[in-house]
């Protein structure tokens, strides 16, 4: 029985390799791809150094990715998702934001003459209502992840007369062709 023989046959025999080949069989992401060859390697009685000279690794990646494999299989590989900075304003006041935005004007919330919202109008009123100062990205993304979006409002002129309207449009498309 040749070399690669006996190795197939052990492969076929040990659980653990079987598990990480189909690992890797259903992996998509390439880090986790290395880090499952590292593992199998590892398994297939390969030196650390060796390891990381086949896949590219510093030699102390590989010893971290083989020590978190030995603490907890393969789902220890895994990524951990990173928090992130914590939120400034609480659930609640995101809340109340959202209903203050999208159900008054700025002029209603204590602005006066003032109709239209904006980032700094918004981050002024969390200001004054939470003492909560936000710079002008971190306030885009504060409504960016609240699905709150800029649209630009349009008027309607309330004495405008429809007819000379239409006689004005119809006039103007005359104008805009060509002779």
């Amino acid at each position: 029985m040749t070399k690669r023989e006996k190795l197939l046959k052990s492969d076929n025999c040990n659980p653990k390799i079987q598990d990480v080949k189909a690992a890797i069989k259903n992996n998509k992401d390439t880090k986790m791809h290395i880090k499952y060859l590292t593992i199998l390697s590892h398994l297939h009685g390969l030196q650390n150094v060796d390891i990381a000279m086949n896949l590219g690794l510093c030699a102390h990646t590989v010893g971290s990715y083989i020590k978190k494999y030995k603490a907890g299989g393969l789902d220890n590989l895994l990524p951990v998702p990173k928090p992130g900075a914590p939120r400034l304003l609480t659930k609640e006041q995101e809340q109340q934001l959202v209903e203050v935005i999208t159900t008054q004007t700025p002029d209603e919330a204590g602005f006066p003459n003032r109709k239209n919202w904006n980032t700094v109008l918004i981050r002024e009123w969390v200001e004054n209502n939470y003492n909560v100062k936000y710079c002008q990205s971190g306030m885009l993304y504060v409504l960016y992840r609240l699905n709150l979006s800029f649209t630009r409002p349009t008027y309607t002129l309330a004495n405008a007369d429809p007819q000379k309207q239409e006689a004005f449009k119809q006039r103007f498309d005359l104008l805009k062709k060509p002779s």
